[in-house]
């Protein structure tokens, strides 16, 4: 797949903590008006559309959770689609670890094929800093230790992610409290010594973020995944796009080691990186500043209605509704 331009999250000239004003969106229809997924999923509320296809709120019927169904865009089921291909590929990826979004189930049946996860509710960081604008240096460093975690348990694993950026960085509602960050989107990671599943011109991932010797047709290595983290690290920081500089601060020499372009001028490991984090003893927070406004992870599903088979969320209430006015139009025809 060749390189996507990425949304920048945040504007130098927008005032931080202004929720950015996006034009309104209608919701895809269910495909082909079934909401039924294979007899296991029942879709709900469209979340998201991307290259591959759509993702949607959706239910387990085997255990009754809710669940982020990915489903695969009508054309691309072809056995040799490169879509496909990056499906079984992220299916594959099962990489247990706290702060690692792994699937949890997937189907096929005729021509729709899904992947699903948990249901993360916090929304990205790329929404966190389209929202909030730069974050204090301690919550950038605790974002920053759970990445670097993160991509630990996914190189021991021999899997290098290849797309890691603020939009594949998932948050649980954690409010002003403790940021919980999940790596996902395993679409496009690579398995050391695997063959290749799709072979396109040019490096592979999102521009911005792409460690300088991809220019040059390296081969995917772990060092590729901490120069983005030194990309992503800067954002955190900035609120701007990808190509911003490292900022001052206790946080600079880290981030600029990781964006050397001189891989082997980086961290060995991610296990390197998060040692010379560590070694900062940055306060851990919360309170994560005096100066700036604190961020906050909202619940962002909180205000949808939950339509699992068989509930009817809005009976009761209606229902009361309805007798209220039917005593109050007794008491006034006694009166």
């Amino acid at each position: 797949m060749p390189p996507t331009r990425p949304r920048t999250p945040g504007r130098p000239d927008r005032a931080p903590g202004r929720a950015p004003q996006r034009a309104p969106r209608r919701a895809p229809d269910a495909p082909s008006g079934d909401r039924d997924v294979a007899g296991r999923y029942v879709l709900h509320a469209h979340l998201g559309t991307g290259g591959m296809g759509t993702v949607w709120r959706a239910t387990d019927r085997r255990t009754g959770e809710e669940v982020a169904l990915k489903l695969l865009r009508g054309g691309h089921h072809d056995p040799g689609s490169a879509a496909l291909l990056r499906f079984v590929r992220e299916q594959s990826v099962r990489i247990e670890h706290p702060h690692v979004l792994s699937p949890s189930g997937w189907v096929a049946e005729d021509e729709r094929v899904a992947l699903a996860t948990r249901l993360v509710r916090g929304g990205t960081v790329e929404d966190l800093l389209l929202e909030h604008g730069p974050l204090p240096t301690t919550y950038a460093a605790a974002l920053l230790d759970q990445l670097l975690d993160a991509l630990g348990a996914v190189h021991a694993a021999g899997v290098v992610h290849r797309d890691v950026k603020p939009a594949n960085l998932l948050l649980d509602p954690t409010g002003a409290g403790r940021p919980r960050l999940l790596l996902a989107d395993f679409g496009v990671a690579v398995v050391a010594g695997d063959p290749r599943l799709t072979r396109v011109p040019g490096p592979v991932g999102t521009d911005g973020y792409l460690a300088p010797e991809l220019g040059a047709g390296g081969p995917p290595t772990p060092a590729q995944d901490l120069y983005a983290v030194g990309v992503v690290g800067t954002q955190l920081l900035t609120a701007a796009g990808p190509d911003a500089p490292v900022p001052p601060g206790p946080l600079a020499p880290l981030l600029a080691a990781l964006r050397d372009p001189d891989p082997a001028r980086r961290p060995a490991d991610a296990a390197a990186a998060l040692a010379g984090l560590r070694a900062l003893d940055l306060p851990p927070g919360p309170p994560w500043s005096r100066d700036r406004p604190t961020p906050d992870v909202p619940d962002r599903m909180a205000a949808s209605v939950s339509t699992r088979p068989g509930a009817a969320p809005l009976a009761l209430p209606a229902l009361l509704l309805l007798l209220a006015l039917v005593l109050l139009v007794t008491a006034l025809l006694l009166a």
